[in-house]
């Protein structure tokens, strides 16, 4: 398994933007696809955003894009989130997750599953 660490997290106010992210113990980190969950008090885990493991794909939940990115950097074996216009209804905790898939972005959104979790950064986003 993968060692994923996460952190960016904070409280911000509405409208501001928040970079997270998760630092791998993977040194080929292109060997995996990445994504990150959210989960938000009372509610169930979800899928933000992933990222296929070639790096050329990605998809977003329908709540997210156009606001959120998420890229890799290889040298630094790290995946980032960059949020940006940021509502109060993305407050969460933030969690990175990794797996070996081969699958594309569109796919893994909807039915993939991740074998490496980190522990989650908590985002708040105050009205």
């Amino acid at each position: 398994q993968v060692q994923l660490a996460e952190s960016g997290g904070g409280l911000v106010q509405a409208g501001d933007s928040l970079r997270l992210s998760c630092a791998t113990s993977e040194r080929t980190l292109n060997r995996y696809a990445m994504a990150w969950f959210r989960q938000a008090p009372g509610k169930e885990r979800e899928v933000v955003a992933v990222l296929s493991w070639t790096g050329s794909n990605s998809d977003y939940a329908d709540s997210v894009k156009g606001r959120f990115t998420i890229s890799r950097d290889d040298a630094e074996n790290t995946v980032y989130l960059q949020m940006d216009l940021l509502k109060p209804e993305d407050t969460a905790v933030y969690y990175c997750a990794a797996d070996k898939s081969r699958l594309p972005a569109t796919i893994l959104k909807t039915v993939g599953t991740f074998g490496s979790w980190g522990q989650g950064t908590e985002v708040t986003v105050s009205s």
